[in-house]
């Protein structure tokens, strides 16, 4: 790799930044930016001073190797599995039959359209096409999606299916281009495309499983080592892809070779890790890895796109002899698409297995179905020899691939990117649902409600003067009180959806008191998820407008992970995942602590002012205003209170000596912590020389060791 390679990848990287930038100003989807940009930089490239920026190749290593692993776990690793459980159907009739279906019309359909047109196109060729059109592309749409305020399930399910059609399409393709390679067409050799297809996705997913689940383990084994910690879920994203492509050619069983999909094991590792791996993580690595993996798929991305504008520009067939059959085949590739989404979700609503996907959904998933880097990726992936007895042309088979592939992409990149927020908007997919609308005054209201009081403070705190105060209380009390008058107006007295935003809003504190606790090392990994799946089962449920509870005593389901461990664990003869006594006592403590915290917060709603309590600050009380409501989630948290209390003091009295032990135990580890804190503080601002900390920390050190001794 010479310097003008260097050059040239960071020259492209500094102008994605700046396009970025230009994007985010004039208000364009960042991908087509950075597609047109990449056009635009081959006459630049023409002049010598900068014929350096088409140095870097977008060669097929690059992009298989190095760019789609981290593409694939940025995206899965932010899936909660059991919110794709719960829309496994949808998910899977769009990613497996939908794509086949597709894959199958635009074969089939393209070679009788393209013959008819004069355009003599093999239909092997045409099959190879579908199924490297037909996966949708998540990180164009998606941003689009949650930007122009798409509802959370359909983005879920759009996600869901755009991660998992990349496997199947990949594995199709794969399966395509081996019957082209061999010239075999014979019903022996569709079967063995086909058993090939199945062993590709469930290899890929029982692999990807096993790599998730290790790397999750060798995480917990490095806890605290932040920077082991950090590698390891880098790790995790290539050494899955290339791990599995490397076992794909070694393992045979009865003269056939077991094809793992890279693509679908990565993706479920990935998701092991985003699930299960990350309550192993330390806290501060757990808060950072969105965000660096945010960066690098970032990257990633703007490499792709950019290069992807470059890649269109140089093609070699003159683009009057191409412009007719992209054309033809962006026709055929929508048609295509709405072939994979009506006929797969009205079939889903039809049986009502799952709750029904409204038709303006589907409108929306048939338009919206951006095509991106995977596509490229598979175009490249070509032979450059491969041909066929019934190829004429004087291009070969992959040029012509490469032309509609790259003309597609622009077609979905420049037209419906561009045009997905008006569609959302015709189809009324953005407009708020009643409980949405109660909760966009309320909280406008109570961010307002939240100034007042930080304006108090400043003024106590003298940062502000008495003037600058009256005059910002004046702006933001007149806020408060148009949008709670906006709210009366519009809404009205609408006490079912006024209790379940009081009631969301008091388990989400409760969610962030629990992270709280678990982030201070209060409690294990266990009881947090235990707790944590608690909560989100019953937000799911007020949100959806279900009851909270359906009695006191409720046995909660545990998350779709944990099951699976406890499968595996039963399978396996090792020991019971229950909580052992002093856990429970630890679990029965905590939901105690937050009950009793939601419970005088509640209490506090009423008469929550800001710190002068003026007559000008409004209260939470007006946010809240419903009182029966208020009373009944009172009452709610009391009886769950009380009963928590009741298996508290049971656990407290049958196990005294171990309570009492572990108590101990916790108050001098906390004592440890608080003396390592205070040193960490006075050598950090160098109140201590550094041989007076080397000293304490060799104390402490010996201290600790002596605690851990004692408690094992």
């Amino acid at each position: 790799m010479n310097l003008d390679v260097f050059l040239s990848l960071f020259s492209l990287i500094l102008i994605s930044l700046a396009v970025y930038v230009i994007a985010e100003k004039i208000k364009l989807p960042y991908t087509v930016l950075l597609v047109i940009v990449g056009s635009l930089l081959v006459p630049l490239a023409s002049i010598e001073s900068f014929s350096f920026i088409t140095s870097l190749d977008l060669t097929p290593e690059l992009l298989f190797f190095v760019f789609l692993p981290i593409l694939i776990f940025e995206s899965a690793y932010n899936i909660k599995i059991d919110d794709m459980l719960a829309n496994i159907r949808a998910i899977s009739l769009l990613a497996i039959v939908g794509l086949l279906l597709s894959t199958a019309f635009i074969g089939v359909a393209g070679y009788y359209i393209f013959n008819y047109l004069g355009f003599h196109v093999p239909l092997m060729v045409m099959l190879l096409f579908g199924a490297i059109i037909s996966a949708t592309d998540p990180v164009a749409v998606l941003a689009l999606f949650k930007q122009y305020g798409a509802p959370r399930r359909l983005t879920l399910i759009f996600e869901g299916e755009s991660l998992l059609n990349d496997g199947t399409a990949f594995a199709a393709f794969l399966v395509i281009l081996g019957v082209m390679s061999t010239g075999a067409t014979s019903w022996s050799a569709l079967v063995d495309g086909g058993l090939d297809f199945c062993i590709m996705l469930f290899g890929g997913v029982l692999f990807g499983l096993f790599m998730g689940f290790l790397f999750s383990k060798m995480i917990e084994w490095v806890r605290g080592h932040e920077h082991l910690e950090i590698t390891l879920t880098l790790l995790v994203a290539h050494f899955t892809f290339i791990l599995t492509e490397v076992i794909s050619e070694h393992i045979v069983i009865a003269g056939h070779f077991m094809h793992f999909s890279p693509i679908i094991a990565t993706m479920v590792a990935s998701m092991v890790i985003g699930n299960f791996g990350r309550y192993k993580m330390s806290s501060g690595v757990e808060e950072y890895m969105e965000k660096f993996w945010e960066y690098f798929a970032f990257i990633a991305n703007s490499l792709v796109f950019i290069l992807m504008g470059l890649l269109f520009v140089e093609q070699s067939i003159s683009l009057h002899i191409a412009v007719m059959p992209i054309a033809i085949a962006i026709v055929i590739v929508m048609i295509g698409r709405a072939v994979a989404i009506y006929p797969a979700l009205g079939f889903l609503n039809l049986i009502k297995k799952e709750e029904p996907i409204p038709l303006r959904w589907m409108h929306l998933l048939s338009w919206g179905s951006l095509r991106g880097s995977l596509a490229v990726i598979m175009v490249l992936l070509i032979p450059d020899d491969l041909t066929l007895p019934q190829w004429q042309y004087a291009f070969t088979i992959k040029e012509f691939l490469t032309a509609i592939v790259i003309g597609c992409i622009y077609f979905t990149l420049l037209v419906k990117a561009l045009s997905i927020e008006k569609v959302i908007h015709s189809l009324k997919i953005d407009a708020l649902t009643e409980f949405e609308e109660v909760g966009y005054f309320k909280s406008k209201a109570l961010i307002f409600d939240e100034v007042i009081k930080t304006l108090d403070r400043l003024l106590l705190e003298k940062k502000i003067t008495q003037r600058l105060y009256s005059q910002l209380i004046k702006i933001y009390q007149q806020k408060h009180d148009e949008v709670m008058q906006e709210f009366r107006q519009k809404i009205g007295d609408d006490r079912k959806q006024s209790e379940r935003l009081l009631r969301v809003f008091v388990l989400g504190t409760e969610k962030a008191k629990l992270q709280e606790i678990y982030r201070r090392g209060e409690i294990n990994e266990k009881i947090y998820k235990k707790i944590l799946n608690l909560l989100d089962i019953q937000m799911k449920r007020v949100e959806k407008g279900q009851p909270q509870l359906k009695s006191i005593n409720e046995r909660f389901p545990v998350d779709m992970i944990e099951a699976l461990i406890n499968f595996i664990r039963r399978i396996l003869f090792l020991p019971s995942p229950l909580l052992t006594p002093q856990e429970l006592y630890v679990y029965y403590r905590v939901q105690y602590k937050l009950l009793k915290d939601a419970i005088a917060h509640l209490q506090n709603l009423p008469n929550t002012r800001g710190i002068f309590k003026t007559a000008t600050a409004p209260s939470l009380k007006e946010i809240f205003d419903d009182a029966e409501a208020l009373q009944k989630t009172i009452k709610l948290y009391q009886k769950i209170a009380e009963n928590t209390k009741r298996n508290l003091d049971l656990m407290i009295e049958e196990n005294y000596e171990l309570v009492t032990a572990y108590n101990l135990q916790q108050g001098e580890k906390t004592i440890l912590l608080k003396e390592q804190e205070t040193l960490n503080y006075l050598t950090k601002n160098e109140i201590i020389t550094p041989k007076l900390s080397i000293m304490l920390q060799k104390e402490l050190l010996e201290k600790e060791t002596r605690f851990e001794q004692f408690t094992h």
